[in-house]
């Protein structure tokens, strides 16, 4: 298999994470979720906790691919590209935390979040993976694991992966201020810092020695690898988490290990089923997020800060609610009830931003962010 043939299976997995992205982020409710659709509340993992590990995987296998066309060097015209794409995918990420304040306050705004995280990883790990000899690979990945383990472990309080005593807090505070962190936790903590950025990078080289993999083996027998593969790091993060518990928040190694052992699961049973067997009809609806995953993401989140910030209605009791509240209060709550509403309302947000994407994959326009 040449470097530059698509795997179709690796579309839909991208164009699944996507979906799953949008639908997990815009419940009708927050306080009415069906369980698999919640984040753990800090240890243990969800398969929404799944979601985000799965997009930087695909974000590797496809960096391999890509980076083939260009002969896997870093040089000058390569590493300008990938610098203008870090930067701009994190300028992205900054517009949609600060919009639609952006004009009067920075005071408060949020450095970090998902497409800065996937800004930072893409680039590091680009650097890395153009300017290392892939063999090397394993081993840098095992040691930025094994010393986040050490560093988390030796320079938290007593409870060194707790929420309040854990060492990415007081990293991040002095780094980047309290003011600029998450608050969604009830301290100041951002789940997508900078300290717990450094093992993310590690989700996408493994993405990108799966693409390796992937484009050395055939079919057949590239199935079988990684079925036995994600079974291994499923079974290695679950025994790792003993003593480094998984959890997405602080992205500890044994989460690492975790949700790309999952991410290789999925993946060898999307290629089978797709790639070795031809079931192929099934896949459009997931293929067309997956052409243009990052500006679908990001438009749904100018849509949703749109509706909740700036749409807003007089609801006839003199109380003011924002466009999001109100229909999710006023046509999807009443039509199939709190839960299934709230279901409802992610799902109807997910057909529209699929009914985007589908115009534009119809008319060919692929958007590189």
């Amino acid at each position: 298999m040449k470097a530059t043939k698509r795997y179709l299976a690796l579309d839909v997995l991208r164009g699944i994470t996507i979906a799953a992205m949008i639908t997990v982020n815009n419940p009708g409710s927050w306080s009415n979720i069906y369980a698999p659709l919640r984040h753990a509340q800090w240890h243990g993992c969800t398969p929404t906790d799944l979601v985000f590990p799965f997009f930087l995987f695909v974000v590797g296998v496809s960096m391999f691919f890509s980076f083939s066309k260009y002969g896997n060097e870093l040089n000058r015209d390569s590493f300008i590209r990938l610098t203008k794409r870090t930067f701009l995918i994190f300028a992205i990420g900054l517009f949609l935390n600060s919009f639609p304040q952006w004009k009067t306050d920075f005071s408060n705004l949020r450095i970090m979040g998902v497409l800065q995280r996937i800004a930072v990883v893409y680039g590091i790990s680009s650097v890395i993976v153009l300017a290392v000899r892939k063999k090397w690979l394993p081993h840098i990945s095992a040691v930025i694991l094994l010393m986040y383990w050490v560093i988390l472990y030796s320079f938290g309080g007593t409870d060194p992966f707790s929420l309040s005593n854990n060492v990415a807090v007081g990293f991040d505070t002095m780094i980047l201020g309290e003011n600029h962190l998450y608050s969604g936790f009830g301290i100041p903590f951002d789940p997508e810092g900078l300290l717990s950025t450094f093992p993310a990078i590690v989700t996408a080289l493994i993405g990108y020695m799966v693409g390796a993999l992937i484009k050395e083996t055939e079919k057949e027998k590239i199935v079988v690898k990684l079925m036995l593969g994600g079974v291994a790091g499923i079974v290695a993060g679950f025994i790792w988490g003993q003593f480094f518990p998984i959890n997405k928040a602080l992205w500890t190694s044994s989460y690492v290990l975790y949700s790309a052992g999952w991410a290789s699961v999925i993946l060898s049973i999307l290629i089978w089923v797709i790639d070795v067997k031809f079931y192929k009809k099934w896949t459009s609806f997931f293929v067309v997020f997956g052409m243009n995953p990052l500006f679908i993401f990001a438009l749904s989140g100018l849509w949703t800060k749109t509706c909740i910030r700036l749409i807003r209605f007089d609801d006839g009791t003199r109380e003011i609610t924002n466009g999001y509240s109100w229909l999710y209060n006023y046509i999807f709550e009443p039509l199939a009830g709190p839960l299934n509403g709230s279901l409802l309302f992610a799902l109807a947000h997910l057909c529209l931003f699929w009914f985007i994407a589908l115009i534009l994959y119809r008319k060919k326009i692929f958007i590189k962010v």
